[in-house]
């Protein structure tokens, strides 16, 4: 469907069960779950779908380790059968990923390994492979350009890993054949009440600046750590103070080539000197390594790292592989913000706190505020969501369960087996990660004219026609990731996409925009 489709049919006068504000993993998870029940569904991003936090995490499918050792027993299981359904409703983007801790000390093997077993038990049928104990020369076969001098072993376990911004795309296109109109680039102007009662929004189109209103039976607030804007619109139309329930952190990922870890291992520190965990995470071609979690207390849309988190990274590399990372090394950096969230104490006897790391609140008016969590639990997430809807009263209940097995766009006639030993998404870019749609794209005019990075004219075009791709930045930084991989790379291929999607869409490309947005993502901070 065209733009000029997707906004002729938002201008019409329909009354939604559903409207979504915000068009990361949450509001795409809410989306999906709520169109496969048979709810009409609206969702409205200012942005490009996964712009912000969700396009920007450390790409791994987990159980979460480290709440196992903090005793949460019921968030690990969780989280270790999400990641089962991840996986193998989403193949193409999803796959096992085996981890190894290299061991300095003595105790560390026998320690980390007792804990990681007890992860394999919790996963049951669910495991990706069993833990196994290493000596050194297993560890170094592993992870080959791990430090020598100390190494006394280590463990290798196994875990997820995906690509977040695709997978976010696969999640809007899913939800969009299931009849929900999605757009992006549509940003939310204003809440809507009668009385006491939330009735819809309005939008405005950031292409045309035009404005529509949207009605609906129940609106969702899932902006992320931009939800509060939304919950203070609405308590100011109620004549209420509402206290802020977002305290923002960020992580900081920096990418260099594959020759620091040649290898389709990844290498997990889980207690640095300052008691953080280190990540080397092979992912498409090259090696990522983080993160941080810095408390930050603004919200810019393109967050810059601070000093101290890219000395943090660069020390802590250099301690653990053999060859250190020099500034001159790094490909690309990138900021994301994680809305970490605070017990808000004003709505009342209507608040919910759901504690799985998101939160689903219920204001007096019916707004319906999610924020948190992680992506390996999205589709979780999105029930709990809908659950508090019908606890609410503000839709009728439709059976959950939906989502469970319902495979994404592109994961048709894949091996869904979850299983896979060879982890795709460590491979350098190309049609693998389309999934069955990979014949579609070689369809298309220039299927052999490789831009570079990968990415070809066909695969510029298929991201304008079918996945909603309007700039320049959407192309090199969320439908192929060469931003984030890249960033000098992609900034020489600005111009060449910029001419493909105005030849395609007609629409300003902005591309002077996406060539500083790729020099930001090379800054250092003095």
């Amino acid at each position: 469907m065209s733009r000029a489709e997707l906004i002729d049919r938002l201008a019409q006068p329909i009354h939604y069960d559903v409207a979504i504000i915000g068009g990361g993993a949450t509001g795409l998870g809410v989306a999906l779950d709520a169109a496969l029940r048979g709810f009409s569904v609206v969702l409205l991003e200012s942005h490009d779908f996964a712009k912000g936090t969700s396009s920007r995490a450390t790409k791994l499918v987990h159980g979460g380790v480290r709440y196992l050792a903090q005793g949460n027993i019921a968030l690990v299981r969780e989280a270790l059968h999400e990641r089962t359904t991840l996986l193998h409703n989403a193949p193409h983007l999803a796959q096992a990923l085996p981890f190894v801790m290299p061991s300095y000390q003595f105790w560390e093997t026998p320690f980390y390994g007792i804990g990681l077993k007890m992860y394999d038990a919790l996963a049951g049928k669910a495991g990706l492979g069993r833990t196994e104990f290493l000596g050194r020369e297993a560890t170094l076969q592993l992870l080959p350009t791990a430090r020598h001098e100390g190494l006394k072993g280590g463990v290798k376990y196994w875990d997820g890993q995906f690509d977040d911004a695709r997978l976010a795309l696969a999640l809007a296109r899913t939800a969009a054949a299931q009849g929900a109109l999605l757009v992006n680039y549509c940003a939310v102007t204003g809440l809507t009440h009668e009385g006491e009662t939330i009735t819809g929004l309005q939008c405005e189109d950031r292409e045309t600046g035009q404005g529509y209103a949207v009605k609906a039976r129940c609106v969702i607030n899932a902006a992320g750590v931009w939800v509060d804007e939304f919950r203070q619109k609405d308590g100011e139309a109620m004549g209420r103070k509402v206290n802020a329930m977002v305290a923002p952190s960020q992580g900081v990922h920096m990418v260099v080539d594959r020759e620091f870890l040649p290898t389709d291992h990844a290498l997990m520190v889980p207690k640095t000197a300052d008691g953080r965990v280190l990540f080397a995470v092979p992912w498409l071609g090259k090696v990522i390594l983080g993160t941080t979690d810095t408390p930050r207390h603004d919200l810019a849309r393109e967050p810059a790292p601070f000093k101290a988190e890219i000395d943090f990274i660069l020390n802590e590399s250099a301690r653990y592989l053999t060859r250190a990372p020099k500034p001159a090394d790094v490909k690309s950096i990138w900021v994301g913000l994680r809305p970490l969230v605070k017990p808000p104490d004003d709505d009342g006897g209507n608040t919910k706190a759901i504690s799985r790391e998101h939160t689903v609140l219920v204001s007096r008016s019916g707004l319906v505020t999610v924020t948190g969590g992680k992506w390996t639990t999205y589709r979780a997430m999105a029930e709990d969501v809908l659950e508090k809807c019908f606890e609410a009263s503000l839709l009728r209940r439709v059976k959950a369960g939906a989502t469970v097995s319902h495979l994404l766009i592109g994961a048709e006639g894949l091996a869904c087996e979850v299983g896979i030993r060879r982890p795709r998404i460590s491979d350098a870019p190309g049609l693998h990660s389309y999934g069955s749609e990979a014949a579609r794209v070689l369809a298309l005019p220039g299927a052999s004219r490789q831009l570079g990075g990968g990415l070809s004219e066909a695969m510029v075009r298929f991201a304008a026609r079918c996945e909603y791709a309007r700039t320049v930045e959407d192309v090199l930084a969320r439908r192929s990731r060469l931003l984030f991989l890249d960033a000098r790379l992609a900034a020489t291929l600005a111009d060449d996409v910029a001419a493909l999607l105005y030849e395609e869409t007609g629409a300003d490309p902005q591309t002077a925009a996406f060539v500083a947005l790729a020099h930001q993502y090379l800054q250092f901070p003095a």
